[in-house]
């Protein structure tokens, strides 16, 4: 076996391309089908949620109508790549009704073939394909699924080691030539990635017949061949009907090839050509034209099973050693890749899928086994990490557990799973993994996995963009500022609801409280009366005024309840004056007004209807007899639900000035142990920024406080707002005299509407994206 190519390496090492040489772009595409509960194969249609299956370039159809996509777009690391497949998967899992993501490469229960439904697409060519597919495969081989990695190196080493190294070739066609080399190097290794990765030992009786009559029984229900980790990579698995010899050699060549096995008829189109690894161009539908005019923009590795034992359907060290590996590609020495290498190539896979790792290697050194050289490639790689990263151990430590399961093959992934379904049968083992999936998948699906950082609100407009397949960018992480794009149609928004739907001086309405009340009163709708103050000792002043009333005193301008202090209970001048001081904090202008009563409900308008109504539950804690409120509100931040900075659906519990004096004014402290049962408020603002809980009420609200809701967001010219209203009673109809609007807020958060504390899921993202691009209805 030839080792590492020695000059290539210096020049790496020479010109500090040491940490640029693991820079890229990493990609995954991912095929699941979709089954019943019973784990037969779903025969319903790809799910409509997900639009146009042609179009959205996140969530498509394969083969079959029951066989789900998952693309990701290119990232700069494995593990945002990683991340957006765990998305992906949670945004298709969480839209099935009664049907999950089957775990395996290897089919589940299938019904006879013709039964197999095939994917409509609308599109004469691609329907007529998938038909000519299923005459000359069969529809259940095409049901089998796998994982795709697309890697590229950084384009800018690249160009660093295209100046280094003084070729007398244009970068395209040295960046072309590297490509190909790591292809063509990859290929003939391949054998040992599917040995590391295949997780696809056993298969079910109902899939082909032939390669069912020829297997062993692990069950009455399970299949398997002794010495096969993946029925994938099998003969009798996803592969063309003969071995094809397509040049690597250069790019012409390649193309040249390709097109004669179409012409030939032997291949129905160049993209049935089942190539482990294909070299493919980004730009541009016809993949051909584009390779000869553009050149290779990264490489497609199409050999990896589905692994059950991830949720994603593969690891971050599965990822990150084919990464080393394709690094490992490049700086070997270029070998020979003929017609008879690629043979060679093709005979080592079905040696390691016949006899395992113990098998003949197939090339010059034919006395060898296959764990022989595959303890060589490992210590070669292991050489190049020490070379090239002296004092980094991660790549070290990874090669070595690769070579643990060299060593004892039972460590590996084929291995576990084989003893883990002989326990059970391989339908009811991999149902029972789809369900734990789902179920985990459903349990956060108010994530959007990767953008995490992200406000929630963003992250679940995100998401449903993802699901129609608009189309998103980062704009400013910090800023929660995205761009959505459809075809043409751009929309930049921040924060989920600002929008181009409102205008500056909709904002600005609603953002000044002392406007907005005008406002409102100009259009005859109830709204507290009050007294704003520019200084705190005019504030003070006034206090024998107010010291026997029920009031509220917050800054002109605030958001998520900050700065507001709401007596309703007695309270001293020192209280009086500890409450201006706070919410003059937040703004030059405080308002005094009067407490309105009844109980506060938040309307989220979306254009010219209410799409939920919360009744938010001010921060609290129920007492066990036991426990300080100190104590119980600890426990109650525990709840994985509740965060800080609006990432979660609930925020945790605060304990700042205004909890403490909330307390005091109902002669409660922090050290109390409230009675079994009793509840202790903390906060008489029901915001859920300051620790409330939210419960829907969106149907049981009287619909003329609806009309009133909308009224008032028309008055402000809003499309996007929230309306908090004190209604008396909600079963009554609205008169001037039992109910008030206390504040607008321009800016609403919406998960709390999509993830109530109690209640159902108002979908208020899918809302915006209606209103920001059309309602697909």
């Amino acid at each position: 076996m030839a080792s590492l190519n020695q000059e290539f390496m210096n020049l790496i090492i020479e010109q500090h391309l040491n940490s640029d040489i693991l820079k890229g772009q990493f990609g995954l595409e991912k095929e699941n089908v979709r089954v019943d509960q019973d784990g037969n194969l779903a025969l319903t249609p790809h799910p409509a949620v997900f639009g146009d299956k042609n179009e959205n370039p996140y969530i498509k159809t394969d083969f079959s109508e029951s066989q789900v996509e998952l693309i990701t777009p290119p990232f700069n690391t494995i593990e945002e790549a990683f991340s957006f497949l765990e998305a992906l998967q949670d945004i298709v899992t969480q839209e099935l009704t009664d049907e999950y993501l089957w775990p395996s490469s290897n089919p589940p229960a299938l019904p006879c073939e013709e039964e197999i439904p095939i994917a409509h697409m609308n599109d004469p060519f691609e329907d007529q394909y998938r038909i000519e597919l299923a005459k000359k495969y069969g529809r259940k081989r095409q049901l089998l699924s796998g994982i795709h990695f697309n890697f590229s190196f950084d384009d800018g080493f690249l160009r660093k080691l295209y100046e280094v190294s003084k070729s007398h070739d244009e970068f395209k066609t040295f960046k072309d030539q590297l490509y190909l080399k790591v292809a063509r190097n990859t290929l003939k290794y391949r054998w040992l990635l599917i040995f590391l990765t295949g997780a696809s030992p056993v298969f079910s009786k109902s899939y082909i017949e032939q390669c069912v009559s020829l297997s062993d029984h692990l069950d009455t229900e399970s299949r398997f061949f002794p010495n096969m980790n993946s029925l994938r990579n099998s003969v009798c698995g996803y592969r063309n009907e003969k071995p094809y010899y397509v040049s690597f050699n250069s790019i012409h060549e390649y193309i040249q090839d390709l097109q004669y096995l179409v012409q030939s008829k032997d291949l129905l189109s160049a993209k049935e050509y089942y190539s482990p690894v294909r070299i493919k161009s980004a730009k541009g539908d016809n993949q051909l034209q584009s390779l000869l005019e553009n050149g290779i923009d990264y490489l497609e590795l199409r050999m990896f099973d589905l692994n059950p034992l991830y949720k994603n359907g593969i690891s971050l060290q599965s990822m990150k050693f084919i990464h080393l590996f394709l690094i490992y590609m490049l700086l070997k020495e270029d070998e020979p890749f003929n017609k008879e290498e690629q043979l060679q190539a093709n005979l080592n896979v079905d040696t390691l899928m016949i006899q395992g790792i113990y098998g003949k290697w197939c090339g010059s050194d034919s006395s060898a086994t296959m764990q022989e050289k595959a303890l060589e490639l490992l210590n070669n790689m292991q050489e190049m990490m020490k070379t090239i990263f002296p004092e980094s151990q991660q790549q070290i430590d990874l090669i070595e557990d690769q070579r643990k399961v060299i060593f004892n093959p039972d460590l590996g992934f084929a291995s576990i799973l084989k003893s883990e379904i002989n326990g059970s049968n391989f339908l009811q083992y991999h149902l029972t993994k789809a369900k734990e999936y789902a179920k985990q998948s459903i349990e956060t699906g108010y994530k959007f996995a990767g953008f995490e950082d992200l406000e929630l609100s963003t992250q679940l407009l995100l998401k449903a963009a993802v699901k129609r397949g608009i189309r998103f960018e980062i704009m400013d992480r910090d800023e929660n500022f995205i761009l959505l794009q459809k075809e043409d149609h751009k929309e930049y928004v921040k924060q989920a609801t600002k929008t181009s739907l409102d205008s500056y001086s909709t904002v600005l309405i609603m953002e000044n409280k002392i406007v907005t009340k005008q406002v409102l009163r100009g259009q005859g709708i109830q709204v507290p009366e009050g007294t704003s103050y520019r200084n705190i000792d005019d504030a003070i002043h006034d206090y024998e005024m107010y010291r026997e009333k029920q009031i509220v005193i917050k800054p002109k301008s605030t958001n998520f309840g900050l700065g507001i202090t709401i007596f309703t209970n007695q309270f001293t001048k020192e209280d009086f004056e500890q409450a201006f001081k706070i919410a003059f904090e937040h703004d030059r202008t405080v308002l005094l007004e009067e407490f309105v009563t009844g109980k506060e409900y938040r309307f989220l308008v979306m254009g010219n209807e209410v799409v939920g109504i919360l009744h938010r539950v001010p921060a609290n804690i129920i007492g066990d007899g036991i426990h300080t409120i100190e104590q119980l509100i600890h426990d109650k931040n525990k709840d994985p639900l509740r965060g800080k900075g609006y990432k979660t659906p609930l925020e945790k519990i605060q304990l700042g000035e205004a909890e403490k004096m909330f307390l005091k004014n109902q002669s409660k402290s922090l050290i109390d142990v409230p009675d079994k049962g009793e509840t202790v408020y903390l906060r008489e603002n029901s915001n859920i920024s300051t620790g409330g809980d939210s419960i829907d009420f969106t149907d049981e609200i009287d619909a003329s406080y609806k009309r009133i809701a909308v009224l008032a967001a028309k008055a402000s010219g809003a499309t996007f707002c929230g309306v908090d209203m004190m209604i008396k009673d909600i079963n009554v109809e609205a008169t001037d005299q039992n109910y008030s609007i206390i504040e607008i807020n321009f800016n609403p958060a919406i998960h709390i509407h999509c993830y109530p504390h109690q209640g159902v899921n108002r979908k208020a993202d899918d809302k915006i994206l209606d209103l920001l691009f059309g309602n697909r209805s």
